[in-house]
């Protein structure tokens, strides 16, 4: 009475070879063909496959392995110029080729059952709560400071500016108009404020360049606070202005209402 066994199921021919590699610890690279070639008729003659088209593939592989045995047992004549060929490399590179694509599609079929699992939520929240805009106290958020004290503040940031210019190379060369566009100095300032979050008065103003783009961002930093964007706070006369970001986003001049 014979004993059933219970083959393991594989894809191809090429599957079943790199079975035989793994289970034997064998160097892809340095395969004992007679070995190899032994062991796969082995799984050949215990397959029972009743479809001819799959077994097909599996007789090609074989006799492709018996080739190959029967080549390496031939003495190789080769020129002195010529290098040798090892017969086992085009089942190699098709090995290597294999094991690529089967790993690939093994990461992406872990991937698809991981996103099985993932559920999406449509967003719920009620337009009301969504649509509701905070109003804002202009009052609490300019303090105690007042246009006098910003005024002395940009005097001393423009002074600054005007002594590191030296007097006599400034009138070298030829004067330019200032090309200085408010509407990106608008969102150069939401994004400095975003960056930072607590910054001051005058180290922002101390970023420019010249004269023309200090008044620039003092523009937009006033019309940051009339947009209640910017939160603006001074502990003592004459100290720096204290400034947060209140905003989470950017946006232009025409978003602005500019």
């Amino acid at each position: 009475m014979s004993i059933p066994v219970k083959l393991k199921a594989f894809e191809g021919p090429l599957d079943l070879l790199l079975h035989l590699i793994d289970k034997n610890k064998i160097n892809i690279y340095d395969i004992p063909i007679v070995e190899i070639t032994e062991q796969y008729l082995e799984y050949i003659q215990l397959m029972e496959s009743k479809n001819l088209e799959i077994m097909s593939e599996f007789l090609v592989m074989a006799a492709m392995l018996i080739n190959i045995k029967s080549r390496m047992l031939l003495p190789i004549l080769t020129e002195e110029d010529e290098e040798e060929i090892d017969p086992r490399q085009e089942l190699v590179d098709r090995l290597l080729e294999y094991k690529m694509y089967k790993y690939v599609s093994e990461q992406l079929r872990d991937k698809q059952e991981d996103a099985s699992r993932v559920m999406f939520k449509p967003p719920s929240i009620p337009k009301e709560i969504a649509d509701y805009k905070e109003e804002i106290n202009v009052d609490e958020l300019v303090g105690d400071l007042t246009l006098s004290k910003l005024h002395e503040i940009f005097t001393s940031i423009v002074k600054k500016q005007s002594d590191k210019i030296d007097p006599i190379r400034s009138k070298f060369g030829k004067i330019e108009k200032e090309e200085i566009n408010l509407g990106e100095v608008f969102i150069q300032i939401q994004k400095f404020g975003i960056e930072h979050k607590v910054f001051y008065f005058r180290n922002l103003l101390e970023q420019q360049t010249t004269k023309m783009e200090i008044i620039v961002t003092f523009l937009g930093i006033l019309e940051l606070i009339k947009l209640g964007r910017i939160k603006i706070e001074q502990e003592h006369m004459f100290d720096d202005i204290r400034i947060t970001y209140l905003a989470s986003n950017i946006i232009s001049m025409e978003e602005a209402g500019f």
